[in-house]
This record gives C-alpha cells, sequence and structure tokens, in this order.
C-alpha cells in the first residue's frame, strides 16, 4: 500500500467511528485495520471522542409550561389541516438532517485529531532537539578530548626526542634563599630542544608569572613562561632559540606578567650544565 492509500483510508477514521461508512467502504477500512497500528491507534482515539459527543451540550431541565405548549401548537396543527398543500411549509427529511449531523460530527473528530496529531508533532520535534543537543555536546567532548590527547602525543614526541639526542645536557637546579625547598631538572639538546621540570615553587602572586633562562655571556637568553599548578609542580618543554650559544646553566625567576627580555626579579631556581 503507498502513502496515499494510506492517507485516504486514514481520512475514513472519523466516519468509521461515526458509523457513516458505506458498507464496501467499511469492509475495506477494518481490513487496513488489521495491519496497520497507527489507524488503529486513531480510531481507538475517536472513539473516546465520540462517546462523549451527546454530552458535549448541557442537560438542563424543560420549563414547567413546556408541556401545555405543545399540546396547544398540536391542536393547532390539526386546525390548520384544511391549509392547501401548496402553501405548506417544506419539511427537512429525517435522512438529510441525520447526515448533516455526521458530516458535522465527522468534522469535530477531525479537529480533534488533528490537534493531538500537532501536539504529538510538537513533542517528538522538541524530544529531537534535545538528542540533537546532546549529540552536539558529545561531539565537542569528544573533539576536546582529542585535541588534549593530540597535544600530549605532541609533547610526548618531542620530550623523546630530546631525551634521545645524541648532544644531551642535563642540568639541575637547586632552590635559592627566596625559594629553599625548590627543585628542579632541565634536559637540553641544541638541535631537538629543553625538557624542563620543577617541584614545590612558591604561589605566584597576582600579575606574575615564572621565567626560565639560559645563562651564557654576555646576558641571558629567555627559553619560555611557567605556570605551576596548585601544588607548585609544572614541566614544559621548549624550541632552542637561536641565539643560545653555550649556556652554562638555567635559571627561573619571577617576572611581570608576560614576560620581559632580562631578568629583574630574584632567582627561584639556578644550575649549571653538566
Amino acid at each position: 500500500m503507498t502513502g496515499a492509500d494510506h492517507d485516504a483510508l486514514r481520512e475514513s477514521a472519523s466516519l468509521y467511528v461515526l458509523g457513516a461508512l458505506a458498507v464496501d467502504d467499511r469492509a475495506q477500512f477494518e481490513a487496513h485495520l488489521m495491519s496497520c497500528a497507527e489507524c488503529a491507534a486513531e480510531v481507538r482515539t475517536l472513539s473516546g471522542v465520540a462517546q462523549t459527543l451527546p454530552f458535549a451540550v448541557p442537560q438542563i431541565d424543560p420549563p414547567p409550561g413546556l408541556r401545555g405548549r405543545i399540546l396547544s401548537e398540536v391542536g393547532a396543527a390539526r386546525a390548520a389541516a384544511t391549509v392547501p398543500m401548496a402553501t405548506a411549509q417544506p419539511r427537512l427529511r429525517p435522512s438529510l438532517i441525520t447526515s448533516e449531523w455526521l458530516r458535522a460530527a465527522a468534522m469535530l473528530l477531525l479537529i480533534v485529531a488533528l490537534g493531538s496529531y500537532a501536539v504529538s508533532l510538537r513533542q517528538r520535534i522538541g524530544g529531537l532537539e534535545l538528542q540533537l543537543q546532546d549529540a552536539v555536546n558529545r561531539l565537542d567532548r569528544s573533539e576536546q578530548q582529542v585535541a588534549a590527547a593530540t597535544r600530549l602525543a605532541e609533547s610526548a614526541q618531542v620530550r623523546m626526542a630530546v631525551l634521545t639526542a645524541p648532544d644531551l645536557a642535563q642540568v639541575t637546579l637547586a632552590g635559592q634563599p627566596v625559594a629553599p625547598r625548590a627543585t628542579g631538572r632541565a634536559f637540553w639538546s641544541r638541535s631537538r630542544g629543553l625538557v624542563f621540570a620543577a617541584a614545590d615553587l612558591p604561589t605566584l602572586p597576582p600579575g606574575r608569572i615564572y621565567q626560565l633562562w639560559y645563562l651564557q655571556t654576555p646576558e641571558p637568553v629567555s627559553a619560555g613562561l611557567l605556570r605551576p599548578d596548585a601544588s607548585g609542580s609544572v614541566a614544559a618543554a621548549f624550541d632552542t632559540p637561536a641565539s643560545v650559544s653555550a649556556p652554562t646553566g638555567l635559571a627561573v625567576s619571577i617576572e611581570p606578567e608576560g614576560g620581559v627580555p632580562q631578568p629583574t626579579g630574584a632567582l627561584y631556581l639556578a644550575g649549571n650544565t653538566q
């Protein structure tokens, strides 16, 4: 059965519930109901509405004088039986009244069904929007995780390249008077870069940052900036600046945020190359 056939049969649901389908159409629709859960559900919904139609109009008690007026009008009607047929007003056939009522009831059922379908459709759209947003959020988290994993992998590759360099030099850094508990270790290769780690560094003051220096003549050269975690630990990898010639050691100082060309603050770590 095509979608068009299904839609046509579904439109007959309201007439079926009201018993207004022809015999052949009713048989065809009932055969369709045996294999279509959607139309069967539609019929169940409309049947509930149809059962409430007789109670849609408020029930009221007749006025006390209604019976007398009806009997009086019946008597007048009998007296007027001699009026020529040509002057009598046409009367609606009961079958026509029934047909009009059935069409009106079917229209009401159709309106109710469309309203119910619209509400269901809005709920489905709302559910799909929530599912879409959840999928987008999961995708964002996945992309962030992939980016973080990529950075870790790249950092590991850089560190491994430095640690396996044939010209590797080690520098052990000791805490200075302003930070006697601080410790540091560096592995440096002119061709592959610098790997640095430190622990127990004091908490940075607002607007300040740690800066790592190559110690050489005539003046130190900045290796990069360091921002320890809450425990005072930090690990980083840097390329070797072109201006580095023959460093005699490494040192760490606290400088203004963003770093400076030359050290201005006290040294917190320092050590000579081995």
